[in-house]
């Protein structure tokens, strides 16, 4: 069975603009998705915010290919008034992080949610992982 996890819109900005020092450990995990290793879910809410940081890198055509490229590799998960409600209760400091973490919520069998900003998810009850940290799990798991 594929592992399903869960990216904030920081890993797909670092992957997308080759930001440094976080871009290879984003790619690393997008082909993880493309050896089909793993599968991504992506919050429907996240695309705002990556058109409109990526264009900045990219322009408004270029982002615009990003973002096809991305409903492609990812499965996007929907924003409704049931997750905005539910990010209202979580206690998390950012309210845009508590968007992302009821999104994740709804992924049925959902392993981690991988993001740069761990200290916004200190209330979540999914593993939490920097790309990082996330890559050394993997690199354990196949040693055994």
């Amino acid at each position: 069975m594929v592992n399903k996890i869960f990216i904030d819109s920081d890993v797909v900005i670092d992957f997308f603009t080759d930001r440094s020092p976080f871009a290879n450990p984003a790619s690393e995990i997008f082909e993880l998705n493309e050896r089909k290793e793993i599968q991504l879910y992506l919050s429907a809410a996240s695309i705002n915010n990556i058109y409109y940081i990526v264009r900045r890198y990219l322009g408004h055509k270029g982002t615009l290919k990003v973002i096809e490229e991305l409903t492609e590799m990812t499965e996007i998960v929907g924003t409704s008034k049931k997750e905005i409600l539910q990010a209202l209760k979580n206690d998390f400091k950012d309210f845009e992080d508590s968007i992302q973490y009821s999104c994740a919520l709804t992924v049925e069998g959902l392993e981690a949610i991988l993001t740069r900003n761990i200290k916004d998810y200190t209330n979540s009850k999914i593993a939490v992982f920097t790309p990082e940290n996330y890559l050394k799990t993997v690199e354990k798991t196949d040693d055994l």
